[in-house]
């Protein structure tokens, strides 16, 4: 790709005098995208009540949420690569806003559902912000501030939850929606005035049959893998979308190798660079959510279960909390070993740091303390991890494909946390015990599940260990040479 813009920095150029504004508007974004992913699960027990549905049409409003973002993700990101980031990044922010607003203005599940669609429409910004970095930073400045944006996922969620637990337990649960548009506002304003647009697109014409198919091929897939417990995973409804999964996405695959302008480039996913890192994000999306499943569920179970510690939805907010102030602390830490080790070392030390973690839940949830730390070394882990898999992804492709490339790895982390609720959920819904009536996960259940997180975490160090071995990289490859790298450096 010799034809790429060259980044002003690569040039020879001054930074942009506007770097640390850049990076923490894109920051911001990001945690902003991240406290609407959260906002809604302190009132997922009353939704039912609050939408007049039943408990499985008001499940909609999170589902409806997982998709859209599984869908639009991908798209975002190659429109970000052909028409401009910026100007997808606002467009997603924008989607932000609206679905946030009809969320406040509901009562009822349809609009909901509408809403909280258009809410996960917007989930792209984070590789979109990562893209726009790339273009706009110079290069001894990209690995700590892609790292940073990269925790801005967790920073979102983990202060998200106890700001949300708390406005639903005081105010009404409107309030959690027009937070978040106000949040949006005040982010899509920022961006317009600080953040410039890049230069570096890749021109084109939209793939509009391959984004089809890849649609109904991740909606069968995603929609499957999370109500299989709901409809029940031998139903003729779970069988048949996973059937249509395998049928459509193969199917997809082919057309996207034999299209001039795809919306996804295969032969550049199948770089071993580009492959294991997104196999790797598959594994640490599930180990990181194995974790957001238990820990609130132990803090809340009530205490005659011998293990549960009977504590309100609030305090389970607050004692995840920390970990989304440890990913962020993890970030410089986690740009320094990229630059002088290069992102596989640092991807590989996350994967030790986060099976260490999981280890230690697993001897260690009596007290609350216990969680508290458990939770913190996970966040370091994932911080280390999710730090270095940009920079990773980054190094493989070049500048014209990286939105796409990044949205791409943003996407496989998601299918990853999906198999992980499905997973966990069979697995805690079998291992039970009976108390007062109802069937409660069992303390072995909740281990199983941790020991499945700490497996998923040592699946992401093998599969780190099959990426090829760079020079320390504080930046990307050019793009002129990432092509070829990609299939010879071993």
């Amino acid at each position: 790709m010799s034809d790429a813009p060259v980044r002003p920095a690569e040039a020879g150029q001054p930074a942009a005098p506007h770097a640390n504004s850049v990076v923490a508007v894109l920051a911001l974004a990001g945690i902003t995208v991240s406290l609407m992913q959260t906002l809604v699960i302190p009132i997922v027990p009353e939704l039912p009540v609050y939408l007049h549905a039943s408990a499985s049409n008001a499940a909609w409003a999170v589902t409806a949420t997982l998709l859209a973002a599984a869908v639009a993700t991908p798209v975002a990101g190659r429109l970000g690569d052909m028409f401009g980031k910026r100007r997808m990044l606002l467009t997603s922010l924008l989607l932000l806003v609206a679905g946030s607003v009809v969320c406040a203005l509901s009562d009822s599940l349809v609009p909901m559902i509408a809403g909280r669609s258009l809410q996960g429409l917007a989930a792209a910004v984070v590789p979109l912000g990562i893209s726009i970095m790339r273009d706009e930073l110079p290069p001894e400045r990209l690995a700590g501030s892609t790292a940073l944006m990269s925790a801005s996922l967790g920073v979102g969620g983990a202060l998200g939850l106890p700001a949300a637990a708390f406005i639903a337990d005081h105010f009404d649960w409107h309030l959690l929606f027009w937070t978040s548009a106000a949040l949006g506002v005040v982010t899509l304003a920022l961006v317009l005035v600080l953040v410039p647009e890049s230069s570096v697109r890749g021109g084109g014409r939209f793939d509009l049959v391959g984004s089809l198919g890849m649609a109904v091929g991740l909606v069968s897939l995603l929609l499957a893998v999370s109500k299989g417990a709901d409809w029940g995973w031998a139903s003729g409804t779970t069988l048949g979308l996973f059937a249509l999964a395998v049928v459509v996405l193969p199917a997809w695959g082919v057309f996207e190798l034999r299209t001039a302008q795809p919306l996804v480039d295969l032969r550049t996913t199948a770089r071993r660079q580009v492959l294991f890192t997104n196999l790797a994000s598959i594994a640490f999306g599930f180990s990181m959510f194995a974790m957001a499943l238990v820990l609130p569920q132990l803090l809340q179970l009530p205490t005659q279960t011998g293990y549960g510690l009977g504590r309100s939805m609030l305090t389970a907010g607050l004692v995840m909390a920390p970990q989304g102030l440890v990913m962020m602390a993890t970030a410089p830490l986690s740009a320094m070993i990229t630059k002088s080790r290069g992102p596989k070392t640092t991807l590989m030390t996350g994967a030790v740091i986060v099976a260490a973690g999981y280890v230690v839940n697993i001897v260690l949830m009596s007290e609350v303390w216990h969680l508290i730390l458990s939770s913190c070394v996970i966040g370091a882990g994932v911080g280390f991890a999710y730090g270095a898999m940009p920079a990773l992804i980054m190094g493989a492709v070049p500048a014209s494909e990286t939105a796409a490339a990044n949205s791409l790895n943003t996407l496989m982390r998601s299918i990853g946390t999906s198999v992980a609720s499905a997973v966990a959920g069979v697995i805690l819904s079998q291992m039970t015990i009976s108390l007062g009536g109802h069937a409660l996960p069992s303390e072995n259940g909740f281990k199983v599940v941790m020991a499945i997180g700490a497996g998923a975490a040592v699946l992401a160090f093998l599969l780190a260990s099959f990426l090829p071995r760079h020079r320390p990289a504080g930046a990307p490859a050019a793009p002129a040479a990432a092509e070829p790298s990609a299939e010879t450096v071993a």
